[in-house]
C-alpha cells in the first residue's frame, strides 16, 4: 500500500516537473512574488498542460521529417522527458520576457481590454518606467537625492540603493556626498517619493 502511494506520487511529481521547471524560470526572472502552495501547484497543471500540447506538436513534426526525409532518431520516454524540459525552460523565459516588457497588457490596453500592467505593482511599474533621479522623503524630515539603483518591490519592505547620493538641506540646497558610492535606505524609512522631470531647454544648444 505505502509502495503504490510513494509510487503514485512519484509519477506526479514526475508528470507536473515540467510545469514546476516552467513556474521556477518564470520567477526566477521576474519580480512577482512567488504564490501560496496551492497556487503554485495549479500554476504547475497549467504550465504541464501547455508544455505536453507542445511535446505533442513537436513530436508530430518530428515524425513527419524523420519519414519525409532524416531521422535523427528513435521518440522513446527519454526523448519525451528531454524534450519537455527544454520547453518549460523556454516558455518559462517567454512569458518572464512578455512580463518584463510589459507586452501583453501592453497590447491588451491599446484595445481598452485592461487598464493593468503586467508587473507586480504600480510601485514597482513608475520605479521600472520613470528612468529618472528620484527625492526620498525619509519619515524623520530628512530628503535624499540621487538614482534609484535599485528599489523595493513593496513600499514597506526593502531597500532602496541610491547611487550618486546628495541630502537636500532645509534651505534647499544640496548637500552633495562625493566619496560615496551609493546609500542603502530601508523602505519602512520613507514617507514617499519624488520623481524628477528633466525638460531640456530647446533656445539651449
Amino acid at each position: 500500500m505505502t509502495e503504490g502511494l510513494s509510487g503514485n506520487i512519484i509519477d506526479l511529481v514526475i508528470f507536473l516537473l515540467p510545469g514546476f521547471v516552467c513556474a521556477w524560470v518564470f520567477y526566477g526572472l521576474t519580480s512577482h512574488p512567488k504564490p501560496h502552495q496551492f497556487e503554485r501547484l495549479v500554476q504547475a497543471l497549467i504550465y504541464t498542460f501547455l508544455v505536453r500540447g507542445l511535446v505533442i506538436a513537436t513530436e508530430w513534426i518530428l515524425n513527419v521529417i524523420g519519414t519525409n526525409w532524416f531521422s535523427i532518431g528513435e521518440w522513446d520516454d527519454s526523448s519525451d522527458t528531454f524534450v519537455s524540459l527544454v520547453l518549460a525552460l523556454l516558455m518559462g523565459g517567454l512569458f518572464a520576457y512578455l512580463v518584463n516588457a510589459d507586452v501583453l497588457h501592453r497590447h491588451l490596453r491599446r484595445f481598452k481590454l485592461t487598464s493593468r500592467t503586467s508587473h507586480p505593482s504600480e510601485w514597482f511599474y513608475i520605479f521600472s518606467e520613470k528612468v529618472t533621479f528620484v527625492i526620498l522623503h525619509m519619515k524623520d524630515g530628512r530628503r535624499l537625492y540621487g538614482w534609484p539603483k535599485e528599489w523595493p518591490l513593496e513600499p514597506g519592505n526593502g531597500q532602496f540603493y541610491i547611487m550618486l547620493p546628495a541630502w537636500i538641506l532645509p534651505d534647499g540646497n544640496q548637500q552633495d556626498l562625493p566619496e560615496l558610492d551609493g546609500v542603502l535606505v530601508r523602505a519602512e524609512d520613507v514617507k514617499w517619493v519624488e520623481f524628477l522631470n528633466f525638460e531640456e531647454d530647446e533656445n539651449d544648444e
